[in-house]
């Protein structure tokens, strides 16, 4: 993929996962925090995480799955595509709601 296209869909990523907590908080006792680097992307709620890498999607529980942005505008998790932001608002539903 084109640094500039991944740079773009990287930075999207991390928007709809803020943007999505943020709405999910609405409704919710807690606060969500979004960290951006080059290589790293954290979502944090209390004290779980979740953590985006260019290739994998790492949870404060340790699990570990295969994560990649696509092309399409697609993000692709082990292996089943769908689209970027139906993927963001599911996982900050389930950070923003699960105890």
């Amino acid at each position: 993929m084109d640094n500039q296209l991944h740079r773009e869909l990287w930075t999207s990523w991390a928007s709809l996962l803020r943007s999505y907590a943020a709405a999910h908080g609405l409704n919710s006792r807690h606060h969500a925090v979004v960290e951006v680097g080059a290589d790293e992307i954290t979502l944090r709620v209390a004290s779980r995480w979740l953590r985006f890498t260019n290739e994998t999607l790492q949870d404060s529980e340790g699990n570990q799955s295969d994560f990649s942005l696509q092309e399409d505008g697609t993000v692709k998790l082990n292996g089943i595509a769908e689209e970027m932001d139906l993927a963001a608002e599911k996982l900050a539903r389930e950070m923003m709601h699960s105890e």
